[in-house]
């Protein structure tokens, strides 16, 4: 077993409690201990797209928490949580509702690049503890700013019309994104206050809602020894990338981590097959080097 299986994530569960969800359905289905990892933490609180890497797949895991990622979330206005989420006290209110109108008008200044200011209420570290941690201790944390990228934002979805209690967004957003920091910022811009009601990921990188499977589809495959059939194969996670076709000499080079020469490929990074096998990750310049190997020779 190794591939990519993509969960739709429900709410309450937290990214670590799907991947033993994962490592339990695979010891149903009789597949022992395999290596299982997650793409891409997603808060309990929120749902969606959640890539499981599983055995040699876990070698991209780091790749894909660097993918972009798509979003679907509703800002609640008139309150802001300590969180920015449903789970905070109320630390703020207001009794400013933005319309649609307003609302479209200040989504350009957060499309592009931009700064902000990531959550208390989050996994970074400060003085080596988590921000989370500091925060729920009652302690002010000073987090600061980082630079993200708003691919796209629009609006998906407006409950009333006039003044807003509530609307829902779409955006796609660089890693290290913080939703709920955005949606602070731009009730902020609307001389308003709110924090996220509702948020789930629609997209991870290359994966969608589309081959997502729920916690029952994943359970009942693994009693019934089908889990193979949810397996999206390794080579899923890399759809963005150059195929390069090397020989069996080529591949036992690379597979000792030695250089090739004299190969003509795309610069930069590429995926080394031999037949239908993925090798490695490699990068090509001068030469090609092995970036990360896969250990996929008995298959």
């Amino acid at each position: 077993m190794h591939g990519w299986i993509i969960l739709d994530k429900p709410l309450g569960l937290g990214s670590t409690q799907a991947v033993s969800a994962v490592k339990r359905a695979l010891r149903i289905a009789g597949h022992g201990k395999a290596k299982v990892g997650h793409g891409g933490t997603l808060d309990p609180l929120a749902s969606g797209v959640l890539p499981i890497a599983i055995g040699e797949a876990t070698k991209l895991s780091g790749r894909m928490l660097d993918a972009d990622k798509a979003y679907d979330f509703t800002i609640g206005f008139g309150t802001e949580t300590d969180t920015l989420d449903l789970e905070g006290a109320v630390v703020r209110t207001s009794d400013v509702r933005p319309t649609l109108a307003q609302v479209e008008g200040v989504l350009a200044r957060f499309t592009g690049p931009i700064s902000q200011m990531p959550p208390a209420y989050s996994a970074l570290k400060v003085d080596g503890k988590r921000a989370y941690d500091l925060a729920r201790a009652g302690e002010t944390v000073e987090l600061a700013h980082r630079d993200v990228v708003i691919h796209a934002l629009r609006v998906r979805d407006h409950a009333q019309q006039g003044p807003l209690d509530a609307i829902t967004l779409s955006a796609r957003v660089s890693k290290g994104t913080y939703i709920r920091s955005l949606a602070r910022d731009i009730a902020d811009a609307l001389d308003t206050v709110g924090h996220v009601t509702m948020l789930r990921r629609i997209k991870a990188g290359p994966f969608t809602l589309e081959t997502a499977i729920s916690l029952d589809i994943l359970d009942q495959s693994a009693k019934d020894v089908r889990l193979q059939e949810l397996l999206l194969p390794l080579t899923a996670g890399l759809d963005d990338i150059p195929v390069l076709a090397v020989s069996p000499d080529q591949a036992h080079a690379l597979r000792q981590g030695r250089r090739l020469i004299g190969i003509a490929a795309p610069p930069g990074l590429n995926l080394a097959i031999l037949g239908e096998m993925p090798v490695a990750l490699v990068e090509v310049g001068d030469d090609i080097s092995v970036v990360r190997g896969f250990n996929l020779m008995s298959e």
